[in-house]
């Protein structure tokens, strides 16, 4: 438990961090959305690649939070949920309902950032009201009255969960690097850019506070112990989210699981369909965000990147986050080590090799290492970050990218 407590503390704390002093900075001096930076330094060509990648991933995740939300609205028609282990939809009223789902999160994305924006600040102080109730209500459940009470039902809880293993499957540098790295992209990645840009001070960066042990604090550790009330009431351990709120809140939680995943889904999207058009010039913002919508949606259907989403947010980190570092580090470290800044816009080029290799090098190395090797994908974001900063640096000494 105490995993959970200190990793989760530590980590998100890491992560604020990373907003307030890695991304906002850069932001609120440039003004500039991640892809026209980043098209300054690596080239237009090279930008549609990541932006390819960029944009295909965005959607796989804004997919599982779809398919968190149609955990919940299935409760009402007696909807039997996927198995946690299933990669295929099980029932055509389930697909029914994430296309449902998945339409309605994808119009309001559409609307614009005003109509996104507008829909957190209804939902997000409900919303946590519920998640808090969620917690205090699944320890009712529990009958614990005492701190040691707690220790011992977490630990049977857990050991129920893992088949009787004992030995915990995620340690606290686990927990710490998950808690920090699972926004990876957005912060020490660059993509909150296109947010922050819009802040009067870098200072803004600290309300990633709220976000942070609000969301990813106070919910998780409420959703942890609505596992353990579910696995002591019914023997499930399966943790699907619909059903853990709905035995605990009833309807409210039903409305609340909807709500979080669409205020996740909702500026993913939103995210995604600004990768696309960047990518393709001319096309309108409405029309590419409704195509990740639609792309989201369909990944939705497959209940395997919800139910998978630990391991899945840990990898697209360790894609995409890495060519934040080559922005961070023509930014700060690019006339200091006498290297030209915005190599690409000055030189005209649209292929800068050397953010090309500095990013495919480390994040080749790091899949190799989680899909060959099965080493955990939390591992290899920080150090693909760095090492891609530095590679990026050496290449454009090693290649004469120098002023004069």
């Amino acid at each position: 438990m105490q995993n959970i407590f200190w990793g989760l503390l530590v980590g998100n704390l890491l992560a604020v961090l990373s907003w307030r002093y890695v991304c906002a900075p850069i932001a609120t001096q440039a003004r500039l959305t991640l892809y026209f930076h980043l098209e300054k330094i690596a080239g237009k060509d090279l930008v549609k690649l990541y932006n390819l990648a960029n944009g295909v991933l965005f959607c796989f995740l804004a997919g599982a939070m779809i398919t968190v939300s149609a955990t919940a609205v299935g409760i009402p028609f007696n909807l039997e949920m996927p198995a946690f282990d299933a990669i295929y939809p099980n029932s055509v009223t389930f697909v029914v309902i994430v296309l449902a789902v998945g339409a309605v999160i994808s119009a309001v994305a559409g609307i614009g950032y005003d109509a996104v924006s507008k829909f957190a600040n209804i939902a997000a102080p409900w919303m946590v009201v519920v998640f808090f109730g969620c917690g205090v209500v699944a320890l009712k459940q529990l009958e614990i009255s005492s701190w040691s009470e707690l220790q011992a039902i977490w630990t049977e809880s857990i050991q129920f969960a893992q088949g009787g293993e004992v030995r915990t499957s995620m340690g606290f540098l686990e927990v710490m690097l998950f808690a920090w790295f699972c926004n990876s992209a957005m912060h020490i990645g660059m993509s909150d850019l296109s947010v922050f840009r819009f802040a009067k001070k870098a200072s803004s960066g600290w309300a990633t506070i709220g976000g942070m042990y609000v969301g990813h604090y106070m919910a998780w550790l409420a959703a942890a112990f609505m596992l353990a009330a579910q696995i002591k009431l019914t023997q499930s351990t399966i943790p699907v989210p619909g059903p853990m709120a709905y035995n605990v809140v009833g309807i409210a939680g039903i409305i609340c699981v909807v709500v979080a995943g669409w205020t996740t889904a909702n500026p993913t999207i939103y995210r995604a369909g600004l990768a696309f058009q960047a990518m393709l010039p001319g096309t309108s913002r409405l029309s590419m965000t409704l195509l990740a919508g639609t792309v989201a949606t369909i990944a939705a259907v497959f209940p395997a990147f919800a139910f998978k989403l630990l391991g899945f947010v840990g990898l697209y980190g360790t894609i995409l986050a890495p060519m934040g570092a080559v922005i961070f580090a023509d930014w700060y470290l690019s006339k200091p080590l006498g290297i030209i800044p915005n190599q690409a816009e000055v030189s005209g080029k649209r292929i800068n090799k050397s953010v090309l290799f500095a990013w495919l090098i480390p994040v080749a190395l790091s899949l190799y290492c989680i899909m060959v090797l099965g080493m955990t994908t939390w591992y290899f974001v920080l150090p693909s970050w760095i090492a891609c900063g530095i590679l990026f640096l050496i290449f454009s000494r090693l290649r004469g990218q120098q002023p004069g």
